[in-house]
Formats: C-alpha cells, structure tokens, sequence
C-alpha cells in the first residue's frame, strides 16, 4: 500500500487500474442476471406514482437529452440516472447485500451507471466493468464501514459506489476520480430516519437521488472542480465524524463481491425473505385456509427484528401505505397467507386497507433469538409457527431462500421474474429481445440496450405534485 496516497486516491486508483479481464466468468454471470432484475423491478414500476411524479419533473425542467429515459425520450445524466434509478428501487424488489452491520441494494447503481455509460457511448462491456466497481466499493464498505447503528442511512457508502462506478464509465483519470469520490462523499451523508418511523416516498428514492446527486458530482469532477483529499481519514472526514476507523486495502480488492448479493424471490424487504418463503411452503404443504389461522409466531435473527419485526426501527403494526407495508414482516406475512404471493398487487392502497389483512398481521407475532441472531448474515435463520383453531401447530425452519447467495437464482428464474414484471409495460417480443440483449451485454453497444429500453410504455397521464 502507498502511504502518500490518501485514501480516496488509493479508492481511485482502484477504479482505474479494474479491468473487464478482471472478472471471473461466474461475476460476469451475476451481473447479467442483476441487469436483468434491475430491469424488471423497473418495468414492474413504471405505473408508481412518486416515480411518475419525477417523471413529470424530469420533463418540465428539460435539459440536453443526453442518455434515456425508459420509456422513451431523454435528458441529462444526473436527471436519467435519478428516473431510471427512481423506476429500478422503487417496488423495493431488487438485489441486496448483507453484512454484520449494514443491508445494501448495490442495483441501486444502475441507473446512474447506465447513464454515464450511454453518455460515454460506452459498450455493454463497460457498463458491466462500471457496475462492478460499484458493486464492489458500496459492498466493501458495508462491511467495513457499517453506519446504520450511527443514525445514518446505507445511501451514504451508495454515494462513493456511484460516484465510482459513473467515473468508470466515463474512463476518468485517477484524479478526477478521486475528486468525484471526495466531493460525493463529502455531500451526501443521508439520516437512516429515511427508513425508520412512519415511512415516506423518501425510503425507495433517498438512493435514486444519491446516485442522481453522484452522477452530478462526477461530472462535476470530470470538468476539474476538486473535492476534499482526505474525505476519509481526515479531520471531520468520514471516519472521524460518521464511521470510525477502518482498513480497506484497494491494492487487494477483486471484482468479485457481486456473487455475494442475493436476488429478492418475492417483492418484500430484504431480510423477509426467508420467512416469506417458509410461510409460503407451510401454506402450500398443509393447505392451510386464512379462516383455520389462530395467530402466526415469528423466530427470527435481531437484525430482521429491529429494521422489520418492530424492534428499534419502529412498530410495524400500523400499516397504511406501501412504504410501510413492505417493510412490515407483520403485514407481509399476513398477505402471504392470505393471497398466496407478495408481489406488486400486495401493495395496492385497496389491499392494505383491506380488514382482512389488517386483522391477520396484528396475530402475527415477531420476537428476536440469540442464536439466530449469531448465525446471521452467514444465513437468515428463522422458524415459523403457525397456530390453528383447532389446536394443531405447524412450523418450519429456514436459513436461506432461493435467491440467497448460498442459493443462487437461475437465469431462466429471473427471466421468470422479469416476464412477470414487465407484462403490462412491454409486449412479449420487446421482453424477449431485451432479454436477449442482457444475455449478450458484453458484446453489444449500451446504445442497442437503451433502444430497446425507449419503447417501453408509460402512462400517459401523470399525477400532480
């Protein structure tokens, strides 16, 4: 390691020196199957209301139509990477990476990444090099340098992932690459009350707007501003004022870190998903009825608990929107029983209303275990009971679902997923050839991608702010 370098420049010279030839055949894999994902979650969204409000903006406040909109039309960097970013996190259904102290969506990148791919007139190849980057620093620094436990939310490692990847994308030198880490990670330290509380809009769109705000920044960077040296380690830097002290040595780090996040099986928090899985299989299993259901007991690992159980993150009993609902382990439980699935429709304003699921999810019990907690975020352990009127108690215990890294989905399971969220947006052979195209991303243009990506339909008509 080059003790002269600070921090950011060794950061930097990481992102340079990353070569598509660095990839193991495996992370290139993944990463198709993450674009493909990244596309459906965005597909699946394009009818939200906050993301059609940003659509609105987006338009009425114009600019250079530099890179795509999906949908169609087109506009400056920073402002495609916060709509396409916006479409992507916006069902909350896309990939996750855990560590001990800290839950990421490194997905999240796309958005940006793809705009300053399609700026550069970059190659599939880039793009996938330039999202491994990102994968590959927000992911690191979630393990080292954890900061939900210190009030602030995962968006603020997101800012240097983005403002790495973007800069990949666009081949930045090493200096301007530092800068445009500098000045991100300097900018954009958001609250974790994003997700804590009574939540808002802000949950699925505190990172849409990062990755806008890092886009902006690099761009920034690209054009010569400088941003401070030593974001990191210096006085009321990063360490000192949010993280503390940690080691991450660049000169050693791989492109792997991809092959260690996990594709969401069903459209719920991240650390639901084995739950959601167990209680789906005993529903199946026992043809369990919705009118048999006494009360549900939910064992889970602590970090489940506080983020979605009802532990320090807030009661998760008092559900009213969709923001809410999918990070209720109560609710999301509930409506599994009772529809059999939690996809988008779960999350329809008239389905959270309805008394059926209102009353369930308050019989649904969630409490915290030690020696789960011990096993996580190796495995997410859980055990589910599931008591009926008549006396009888079913259970079933998980450690993992299928899209866990340990259990990796399938491509032809994510074409699946992608099918099953884009079908009201696309028609089927659009779906096919943008399939298509991600499965042979690194030897096409970015460009043949966006083409595809312009005709899928939006709504015509927009809510008002």
């Amino acid at each position: 390691m080059n003790a002269t370098m600070t921090e950011a420049e060794r950061l930097a010279a990481f992102v340079v020196r990353a070569s598509f030839a660095d990839l193991s055949t495996a992370a290139v894999e993944q990463l198709k199957i993450r674009v493909l994902d990244s596309l459906g979650c965005a597909l699946g969204a394009v009818d939200g209301a906050p993301v059609r409000m940003i659509r609105t903006l987006v338009e009425e406040f114009g600019g250079a139509p530099r890179c795509t909109l999906i949908g169609g039309g087109a506009a400056p960097p920073d402002r495609a990477a916060l709509y396409n970013g916006a479409l992507v996190r916006y069902l909350d259904f896309n990939d996750s990476y855990i560590a001990p102290g800290e839950t990421c969506h490194p997905s999240d990148n796309f958005g940006a990444v793809l705009a300053a791919a399609e700026y550069a007139g970059g190659t599939g190849r880039d793009l996938l090099l330039a999202l491994a980057v990102a994968y590959q620093v927000q992911c690191r620094l979630s393990d080292v340098a954890p900061v939900r436990a210190k009030g602030f939310d995962h968006t603020t490692q997101g800012s240097y992932a983005a403002a790495a990847g973007v800069a990949k994308a666009l081949g930045l030198d090493a200096a301007r690459t530092a800068n445009a880490v500098a000045i991100s990670g300097t900018a954009f330290n958001a609250l974790r009350v994003t997700r804590t509380g009574p939540l808002s809009h802000w949950k699925g769109l505190a990172y849409p707007n990062t990755a806008a705000s890092a886009t902006h920044a690099t761009f920034l960077a690209a054009r010569g501003i400088t941003g401070p040296p030593l974001v990191f380690e210096g006085n009321k830097g990063f360490m000192e004022s949010i993280a503390g002290r940690f080691e991450l040595d660049w000169e050693r780090e791989d492109l792997e870190r991809v092959t260690r996040t996990s594709v969401k099986k069903y459209n719920a928090e991240f650390h639901s998903q084995s739950t959601l899985e167990g209680v789906l299989e005993l529903k199946t299993e026992y043809g369990i009825r919705p009118e048999q259901i006494e009360r549900v007991e939910i064992e889970t690992f602590d970090v489940a608990y506080h983020i979605i159980g009802g532990g320090e993150e807030g009661d998760k009993t008092v559900v009213r929107t969709k923001e809410e609902a999918d990070h209720s382990l109560q609710y999301m439980v509930a409506v599994a029983l009772l529809d059999g699935q939690v996809l988008p429709e779960q999350y329809a304003p008239e389905r959270i209303g309805r008394e059926d699921v209102q009353s369930l999810l308050r019989r649904v019990t969630v409490r915290p275990v030690e020696a789960f907690s011990r096993q996580f975020p190796a495995r997410m352990p859980c055990r589910i009971t599931i008591r009926l009127r008549d006396g009888r108690a079913v259970t079933r215990d998980k450690e993992d679902f299928e899209g866990f890294h340990t259990r990796p989905m399938r491509w032809a399971t994510v074409v699946e997923k992608f099918d099953r969220l884009a079908v009201a947006s696309t028609a089927a052979g659009l779906r096919r050839e943008i399939a298509a195209a991600v499965a042979t991303l690194e030897i096409i243009p970015v460009g043949d991608l966006t083409r595809l990506l312009a005709q899928v339909r939006v709504p015509v008509s927009v809510p008002s702010a």
